[in-house]
Order: structure tokens, then C-alpha cells, then sequence
């Protein structure tokens, strides 16, 4: 799928097309949003545009030299954006080619992001008068999302904290497979939280002549950093809460443990006893004898009652 977006009076719009591989329509267009692209629109793309398209594996690499760097007079930046699948957060890559005329982004699955600014694009809410503004105000709506994730996954964690240091006699194990999701959702925000930094310095860099610009990027950074610090923050609290649940497990099976082994020492010397009183050898005194039996079984009840008052007397019961 290709969308195309043009900048008039300041704002940025969407053009609806019929045929939007036309030539003329391409070549006007300030912004070539290109998802899932077939062969046919890569195509048209990359003859209007040469080396406007990164190849799949390109994409995907992690170097900086390959994820930001210059040909000629475009910028070219793979940054990181999250979505949801499956009721986890994932991080796509996608690739962005800012040239002095046009921006073209290129990605793989549907964005948060990019549906937003579509949106905001048919209301007229997004000022822009240049191809780097639009990619700076996609930035700025990234960074909205993922502080705006980081807040719900931070209220997420208050209430299982709630769960896990108030109510000590609830099974724990629905709270662990919480927090081990909710580490994994704040280890793609710190991810994507992190790239965007790197993504936004690059840019610094290189539009030094371009003051507005330059300003917004040190904006963004800045709420970067504080975002960075908060992710950090709660990456915290979520292994701190990991620990505290996995030392409640520890100790009601230590607790249960404890009875079991109370209980095997307890029925320990009854068993001896009634272990030597069942030998049944001819030379043993009390086999004839008429108090024998009631005698074994008191022997086996006052052994089993002295370790449990010893226990007791410890405090250890």
C-alpha cells in the first residue's frame, strides 16, 4: 500500500488518488508513505527515486553506519516504532529517506504512529512546511505514544504491586506471568526509547542550518531523557517485585517444608518403637506380659508428644 501526502498552506494533507503511482502525483507528493509495498509500487518508487528504498536485510541491521547515514544530499534513518500484536508490544523498523524535496518512509506492518498522523493530516492538525518537519512531528507523535505506554504500563505495575505486598495468601503465579509480560513490554519501549535517541542525534547533526528544526530535536531529546529515566524506574520496580513474589513463594513452601519435616521427626519414635516391639523374638519379656500392649502404645504416644512440646517450647511451631 502507498499513501501520499503534499504540504499546502503550511499543513500537511493527504492525497486521495485514484491512480496513486502516477508520475505526477509521486513527483508533487511531500511525504511517500509506502506499507507492506507490493513489487509493482517498489518499483515505481525506486525508478522516480534511485536509491530511495533499502532491501529487506538492510533494514534489519544494527550498525550505525547501516541504520544512519548520508548519500549526497538524503538523510537516511531506520528508527524503531512500537505496535502491538498478539497482546504484546513489538518494535518495527522503519526505513525513512529525507531528500530536500520529499520524505519516503517504508515499513512492513501498521503503525500507532502513522495511523494517528494520517488522522491528524485529514483534520489539518499537523504544521508543516518542509519534509523534515513532517518527519519531526512523526518523532514527536512517537514520543507521545511511548510516554504515553510507559503511564499505563506504570499503572499496570501499581496494581500488582497492590497484589503481591498486601495479599500475602494469594497464589502469586498469575502476578509473576503479569510482571514477566510487563518486563517485556518496558524492555520494547526502553528499546525503541533508546534507538529514537540515536535516530534524533543523527538528525541533530546534520540540519545544523535549520534552526527550528535543530530546536524541536533538542525538545525531543529531552523528553527522551526523562523518558529513558522512567523506563529505568520501572524496570527497577519490576525485578524488585519479581524478587519480592518469588521470596513469598520461597517462603510458604519453606513453611510447608517445615511441617512435613516437624511431622516425619514427630512420628519418628513411635515408629522405632513400635518397629522394636514387632521383632517377635521368644526371649522378649513383654510378649507375655498383660500390660504389653497398652504399655507399647503409650511409649509411642509419649514419644510422638515430647519432640512436639520440645518444638514448642523453642518456638519453633
Amino acid at each position: 500500500m502507498i499513501r501520499t501526502f503534499i504540504i499546502e498552506a503550511g499543513k500537511l494533507r493527504e492525497r486521495d488518488e485514484a491512480n496513486p503511482l502516477s508520475r505526477d502525483g509521486l513527483e508533487a507528493a511531500s511525504w511517500i508513505d509506502l506499507q507492506d509495498a507490493a513489487e509493482q509500487e517498489r518499483n515505481a518508487i525506486e525508478q522516480l527515486f534511485p536509491q530511495s528504498l533499502p532491501d529487506a536485510h538492510e533494514v534489519e541491521e544494527i550498525e550505525s553506519s547501516a541504520r544512519y547515514f548520508v548519500e549526497g544530499e538524503d538523510l537516511h534513518v531506520h528508527s524503531l516504532f512500537l505496535y502491538q500484536a498478539e497482546g504484546r508490544f513489538r518494535a518495527a523498523t522503519v526505513a525513512f529517506t529525507l531528500t530536500p524535496q520529499r520524505l519516503i518512509s517504508s515499513r512492513d506492518v501498521e503503525l500507532p504512529d502513522f495511523r494517528l498522523t494520517r488522522l491528524r493530516a485529514r483534520r489539518g492538525w499537523i504544521e508543516a512546511a518542509t519534509p523534515l518537519q513532517v518527519m519531526t512531528s512523526l518523532f514527536e507523535q512517537k514520543v507521545d505514544n511511548l510516554a504515553d505506554q510507559l503511564e499505563d504500563l506504570h499503572r499496570d505495575l501499581e496494581k500488582i504491586s497492590m497484589e503481591v505486598l498486601e495479599n500475602r495468601e494469594a497464589d502469586l503465579g498469575e502476578q509473576l506471568d503479569r510482571l514477566a509480560k510487563l518486563e517485556d513490554s518496558n524492555g520494547q519501549i526502553r528499546l525503541c526509547l533508546m534507538d529514537t535517541q540515536r535516530s534524533t542525534s543523527f538528525l541533530l547533526r546534520h540540519i545544523r542550518q535549520q534552526p527550528p528544526e535543530v530546536e524541536t530535536c533538542r525538545e525531543i531529546l529531552r523528553d527522551l531523557d526523562t523518558l529513558m529515566a522512567h523506563a529505568t524506574f520501572v524496570f527497577e520496580k519490576i525485578n524488585f517485585l519479581l524478587n519480592a513474589a518469588q521470596g513469598f513463594i520461597n517462603i510458604r513452601q519453606n513453611q510447608i517444608i517445615k511441617i512435613f519435616s516437624i511431622a516425619a521427626v514427630v512420628f519418628l519414635p513411635p515408629t522405632l518403637v513400635g518397629t522394636v516391639y514387632g521383632m517377635n523374638f521368644h526371649t522378649m519379656p513383654e510378649l507375655d506380659w498383660i500390660f504389653g500392649y497398652p504399655m507399647a502404645l503409650g511409649l509411642m504416644v509419649v514419644s510422638a508428644i515430647s519432640p512436639y512440646l520440645f518444638f514448642k517450647h523453642k518456638g519453633w511451631l
